[in-house]
């Protein structure tokens, strides 16, 4: 029944308050995250304006983030509020049973994304990849499935979360279908996924503590008694709690034939929920490649405790009070339609706690529901976007372009998600029937969609049909099973947990069937390299994107860090199809010089012979390691969350008292341990960035006074994350494979300061720009008269902080001016060839032409350095950011001209 015609009863609170909370809670996290996407922009070069942030944070989200992140958007109104109402109809198995539904699916994730970031390492969402693989017709099928999935299962939250609040405060629920996804569109279409990311770690902080507040203040509340007290008050009222299908229908025992049926059903629909939701793909590639596997296995492992301690304690808690006067809606009867909407759990806060309680309540539901609706927002968004705005509308759409349909697209999903709430509420559907018809709805996808990145032999025609027969087998088996046993097919019969599993079962494994045949009819091998040729499609089409931006926006110079990444190269046939072999030799390839057109690339014309993996031989090493323990991890998590775990516990067995005990400890237990890994641990993983944040006010002020001066400066900025070798925006094409490659320009004045140079890395490079130069620096001592503020920044803590000084010299300057400068305060680090040096003078670089100076916002003035001890050694791909200032000054001897490179860093690791 829809609640409004279901639910009634006493109502908890006024309708102002839920009006109130729910408006104002919006509006709170709105300017929080409007105020974290400035400070990201302004001081850590992160602008959500570009599509690869936007989509997926620049890849560049840490381990701690991606598990706050991905628990967060895992952590639904389902784990808390219903885990409560079921324990409530079935027992104390059925949070146990919830929890081990939950964490095997993130554990498959993390090994799908290590596996998606080997096979296409810039994808932006999954459907690309089904693109690249089968065409556009697969790709509108896949589209269908994802959307379908993403807007059901949102709009379901919308539609328990709007039920909800009107049991708890009787505000008209088509207010409060509205009102709830109404402030996260604003966060969401100004920040994109970083945002998300922002305000997921935000919602997990206050979700956990109120989940820790709510178990034990429950618990220790004077009318339970703590858990020996509880235990005592389930078992006194055991005879008017009886439970058909539980051992002797007992609250108390893990033989349940509800409990695990519907345990089953809930692992079917929440593995759907998550590999056919495109953000939990993009979560994945935002990340960096070595926060995939760890940022998901901890929030696997962190979100087993939620449903399983409060569930436990709320569920058996109204079980024991139900007929009490205590409780809120006594001495009327607790109805089945109550329990089925969720207010299990309002209704105990209410009776234990207060109004005090109910605020707490609703805060926890808003922030259940604004990340699974964020998160919702920005996969469905990146699919409008990329999969269909770009691919079939507009194909030489620029970044620009892209973000603002992406801005747009967040907003038409939150409208029509809305849409879709209502019609599913004033259809009579709840919370129970929602949760067995959406694996039917998303099951038949999953098989097929790993299959094409796991198996080289599903065929196109196997792809496109068996999800679509799938569907079909499930839907029949679901609603024929109804008729068999009820004898009728309606909202009611439909609701029986027999036909959901038959239904969910089929619909998840008969795509597999279906494949496997449909690939016997004209069976072929994909070839991996063809993913590859992905990259370099985007790469070919960005280029006509940004020439057009150019030509139709006078003076924007926009700048993507699609534009400067690694291209793919050569990999050889036998290499490409062994992993092995592809991990250990993709790094010695010489990359291709060949240009493929976009129209070659998508019908198939080029030579996968002069297409190699663009990363290096250690990134692919260390990606396959990762993958190998992401499966470890998903085999070790199903083995002990569905056999050793639970089923030495189904038998004919009621949980003692002392072993109750333990059991709920353990679960409390849990509970702070999630609180350590997904709030505490990324505070202590993103402590850099926290400190670029905080050392801002300094930075600007140094910036401000070298920028006020006429000294003979260059600012240095590295960027090792674009991963691409150029100056200015021009990329130095010939420098891709060398550690370390300089190159040299000679300025149109060819005078002082227009001399730029670069140490270009394989997988990072260096970008200058010459400020004015009027007055030479020669000594340290004339750099601090002339930068004290600098100097006093980079000097204070020499501990902590290194000077590093290197120097290229141009033809002509004599070897003494360099020993002076060299000898001066002993602050060069690193080594020192003459032999090499001296070469170099007699055999300059030829200058490069083409070359020429770019002029970088101020906030990319200061620069983020890897771990590495010395710029001789080659970067790695996504290092951790660390805090890093430099400039660049000219020391003038006569005819000739010194150069000296100057940077200040944390101190670096050996």
């Amino acid at each position: 029944m829809s609640v409004q015609l279901g639910v009634s009863g006493e109502t908890l609170i006024p309708q102002s308050t839920g009006y109130g909370m729910l408006i104002g809670l919006g509006i709170g996290f709105c300017g929080v995250i409007l105020a974290a996407v400035k400070i990201q922009k302004a001081y850590l070069a992160e602008d959500s304006g570009t599509s690869e942030m936007f989509m997926v944070a620049n890849r560049s989200v840490g381990t701690g983030l991606t598990a706050s992140a991905v628990f967060s958007s895992w952590m639904w109104i389902n784990e808390t509020v219903f885990s409560a109402a079921f324990c409530y109809k079935f027992g104390l198995a059925v949070p146990f049973w919830w929890s081990t539904g939950l964490c095997f699916q993130i554990a498959l994730m993390a090994a799908l994304g290590v596996l998606a970031k080997i096979r296409v390492p810039y994808a932006h969402t999954s459907l690309e990849i089904i693109r690249m693989r089968y065409g556009w017709i697969g790709h509108i099928v896949f589209i269908v499935l994802n959307i379908t999935n993403n807007v059901f299962g949102c709009a379901g939250m919308i539609l328990t979360g709007s039920q909800l609040i009107y049991g708890i405060s009787g505000m008209h629920f088509v207010a409060a279908t509205i009102l709830i996804p109404l402030g996260v569109v604003l966060y969401t279409a100004v920040g994109g996924l970083k945002a998300t990311f922002i305000t997921d770690y935000l919602h997990t902080l206050i979700a956990l503590v109120l989940i820790i507040y709510f178990t034990l203040k429950v618990l220790t509340h004077d009318a339970v008694g703590g858990l020996g007290g509880l235990y005592d008050k389930v078992v006194a009222t055991a005879s008017e709690n009886m439970i058909d299908g539980n051992y002797k229908g007992s609250l108390l025992t893990m033989k349940s034939r509800d409990a695990i049926i519907w345990g089953l059903i809930l692992k079917f629909g929440n593995l759907a929920l998550v590999v056919m939701d495109t953000a939990f793909w993009q979560k994945s590639f935002a990340t960096e490649v070595n926060a995939t596997v760890p940022g998901y296995n901890l929030a696997a492992a962190a979100i087993f405790g939620i449903p399983w301690g409060l569930g436990t304690v709320i569920g058996l808690t109204a079980r024991a009070l139900h007929n009490t006067p205590i409780w809120p809606a006594y001495p009327q009867e607790f109805t089945l339609a109550q329990v089925n909407a969720g207010l299990v759990m309002p209704y105990t806060v209410k009776a234990l706690i207060g109004d005090q309680g109910i605020d707490a309540f609703l805060v926890l539901v808003f922030m259940a529901l604004t990340s699974t609706v964020s998160s919702s927002m920005i996969a469905v968004s990146s699919i409008l976007s990329f999969d269909v705005y770009k691919t079939y509308i507009n194909p030489k759409a620029s970044d620009k372009k892209l973000v603002q349909v992406s801005h747009l697209t967040v907003v038409f999903h939150a409208v029509f998600i809305t849409a879709i709430s209502l019609a599913l509420n004033y259809g009579g559907a709840d919370m129970t029937w929602i949760g067995y018809f959406r694996p039917i709805l998303s099951c038949p996808g999953i098989i097929p969609l790993g299959l094409t990145l796991c198996w080289s032999g599903q065929t196109r025609l196997a792809a496109i049909v068996s999800p679509i027969l799938g569907f079909l087998t499930g839907l029949g088996i679901w609603l024929g099973t109804a008729h068999v046993i009820y004898g009728e097919i309606n909202m009611k019969t439909t609701e029986g947990s027999l036909p959901a599993l038959y239904g969910a079962t089929a619909s998840f494994f008969s795509p597999a069937l279906y494949s496997v045949l449909l690939s016997q009819y004209k069976p072929e091998k994909f070839d991996w390299r063809r993913f590859l040729l992905t990259e370099i499609a985007e790469e070919v089409q960005l280029k006509q994107s940004t020439e057009a931006e150019k030509d139709t926006e006078d003076g924007n110079n926009s700048s993507t860090s699609e534009s400067q990444r690694p291209a793919p190269s050569l990999l050889s046939p036998e290499k490409a199809s062994d992993p092995e072999r592809t991990a250990a030799t993709a790094g010695n390839e010489k990359a291709s010089s060949a240009v493929f057109s976009r129209d070659a690339i998508l019908n198939g014309e080029v030579n996968l012979d002069d297409v190699r993996h663009p990363f290096d031989e250690d990134t692919i090493k260390l990606l396959y390691k990762w993958y190998r323990i992401a499966w470890y991890m998903f085999v070790g998590i199903v083995l002990v969350t569905f056999i050793l775990w639970p089923m030495p516990l189904y038998r004919d067995y009621i949980f003692e008292k002392t072993f109750f005990k333990s059991w709920t400890t353990v679960a409390i237990i849990w509970q702070f341990f999630a609180f350590f890994a997904v709030v505490v641990y990324p505070l202590y993983d993103g402590r850099y960035e926290i400190a670029r944040g905080a050392k801002v006010e300094i930075q600007h002020h140094v910036l401000l006074e070298l920028l006020s001066t006429s000294s003979p400066c260059v600012f240095a900025l590295f960027v090792p994350e674009w991963g691409v070798c150029s100056h200015g925006n021009d990329p130095v094409n010939a420098a891709y494979d060398l550690q370390r490659t300089e190159v040299y320009t000679r300025g149109v004045n060819g005078g002082q300061g227009t001399f730029v140079s670069g140490n270009v890395h394989r997988e990072g490079h260096h970008v200058s720009f010459p400020l004015k130069n009027d007055i030479p620096c020669r000594t340290i001592e004339e750099l601090k008269s002339r930068f004290p503020a600098a100097m006093d920044w980079a000097l204070k803590d020499l501990e902590r902080t290194r000077l590093q000084c290197y120097h290229q010299i141009f033809p002509r300057a004599p070897d003494d001016d360099i020993g002076k400068y060299m000898a001066h305060g002993g602050l060069v680090f690193g080594e020192y060839d003459p032999a090499e040096q001296q070469d170099k003078l007699d055999h300059p670089p030829a200058p490069t032409a083409e070359t020429q100076m770019c002029e970088l916002p101020r906030h990319l003035m200061f620069h983020s350095v890897p771990k590495d001890p010395w710029f001789r050694l080659r970067l790695r791909r996504n290092p951790e950011p660390k805090i890093g200032f430099g400039m660049r000054f000219f020391v003038e001897a006569g005819a000739s001209m010194l150069q000296v490179d100057w940077s200040v860093m944390p101190q670096l690791e050996t």
